[in-house]
């Protein structure tokens, strides 16, 4: 069909410039240009040989004759070297620089043969790269498909420490996505690779360090970002109908949702969300995430790090005003005792009713999610996402305020 589309368009071309070019029967040359080009790369040639005789034959110069033999190279170079290998590349997978050296290789190999048989032949060679992992590099050099994932892409740069690439990199990427689900799909992620990376012994714990320190810079860079899903920019002109003394129409980006609104009893008490760090390497870089994505919801918070809650520091831990406590736990690293005799500690330092959230992410254990798991660490709840951590921080705010109940206060 993509052919048929482009040899049709390449006749009707040909026709309307052999019209204004004034040779006789241009729709004929037309369509016949149309129809040999369905033979592979010398049927635009061919079909060029009786247009171009006929304008040496009606016209005594040369010029008719230049014009026609222009008319076809132009054209036809146009259509084979850019129009088809963006066309076929999209529709089979190769890129369009592929399409053209895979034809001057098959050319150059076997001849006319291989010239027909090229696109087909580096198709097979795209598609074993994408199902033999030992050939995986066929896909990357000739297929269209980007070489990283979006995820690996991020990877790359804070692994290097680059804050600016990453924020570059983010921006983009914020376009058609909120804060939230950003967070949730490519940083932590990414982190999550790092994580596996340094366990394997990939990288070292300096490595480690700046993909903690550069997550932060990027959290601080993209704190003008609203956790909303961005909608369509309107255009910036001023309409005619609207006076211009009026103040600007609020950005629709900046409006929050109904869900995610706190109730305004729960906003008067002023409590605080504590954001503590779990003791993995990565946990106090999600913490710093989850941190700002609870404050452009409204929550007043509170950083605290792993050290800040050990043993020998609890008890002077402050907590008061203190109505949720979210524990950020990137990797649980197989047996949560750490997780369970940490909100032990919370439990004897907070008053009864102040809610612990303990975050696992990426939870792809279903099994941490249940009842049984969330008993057995002693949690209030688990939430699997940092989306999912501010939606049951909203409902525990909700149910706080319904409910007229002062927010807890620290032991004494």
């Amino acid at each position: 069909m993509t052919q048929l589309i482009v040899n049709t368009a390449f006749g009707v071309i040909i026709g309307a410039g052999l019209l204004i070019i004034g040779l006789p029967n241009p729709v004929l040359w037309g369509i016949l240009s149309a129809l040999l080009r369905f033979v592979p790369y010398v049927g635009a040639l061919i079909s060029a040989v009786l247009p171009i005789a006929l304008a040496a034959a009606v016209e005594p110069g040369w010029s008719m004759v230049a014009w026609t033999a222009g008319l076809y190279v132009v054209v036809e170079a146009l259509t084979g070297q850019v129009v088809e290998p963006l066309l076929y590349g999209n529709s089979t997978g190769l890129s369009p620089f592929s399409v053209v050296v895979a034809a001057i290789f098959w050319s150059w190999l076997w001849g006319p043969v291989g010239l027909i048989l090229s696109t087909p032949l580096t198709l097979c060679l795209v598609v074993m790269g994408r199902h033999v992992k030992r050939l995986e590099f066929l896909d990357v050099m000739l297929g269209d498909r980007p070489p990283l994932t979006l995820t690996e892409a991020l990877y790359q740069r804070i692994l290097a420490g680059d804050a600016d690439e990453a924020q570059d990199h983010a921006e983009l990427i914020l376009k058609d996505r909120s804060l939230g689900t950003y967070y949730d799909e490519i940083v932590v992620k990414a982190m999550q690779l790092a994580a596996s990376d340094a366990k394997r012994g990939i990288i070292d714990r300096e490595q480690l360090e700046r993909v903690s320190s550069t997550i932060k810079v990027l959290v601080r860079g993209l704190d003008t970002y609203k956790d909303e899903k961005p909608s369509p920019r309107k255009s910036e002109t001023v309409s005619a109908d609207r006076p211009l003394d009026l103040p600007p129409e609020p950005d629709p980006r900046n409006v929050p949702r109904a869900d995610t609104v706190l109730p305004g009893a729960w906003v008067e008490k002023s409590p605080i969300v504590m954001c503590i760090a779990a003791r993995g390497p990565l946990d106090e870089a999600t913490s710093v995430i989850l941190a700002q994505l609870l404050e452009k919801h409204g929550f007043s918070c509170r950083l605290v790090t792993y050290d800040e809650v050990s043993r020998e520091k609890i008890e002077t831990l402050d907590t008061a005003n203190v109505a949720i406590v979210c524990i950020s736990c990137l990797d649980i690293g197989g047996s949560p005792a750490h997780l369970r005799y940490l909100i032990q500690r919370l439990r004897h330092r907070l008053l009864q009713g102040v809610q612990i959230i303990v975050g696992i992410w990426p939870s792809e254990d279903a099994a941490q999610r249940d009842d049984a798991a969330r008993t057995a660490i002693g949690a209030s709840a688990l939430a699997a996402s940092l989306e999912g951590t501010v939606t049951q921080c909203v409902q525990t705010a909700i149910k706080t305020a319904d409910s007229e109940a002062p927010p807890p206060a620290a032991r004494p």
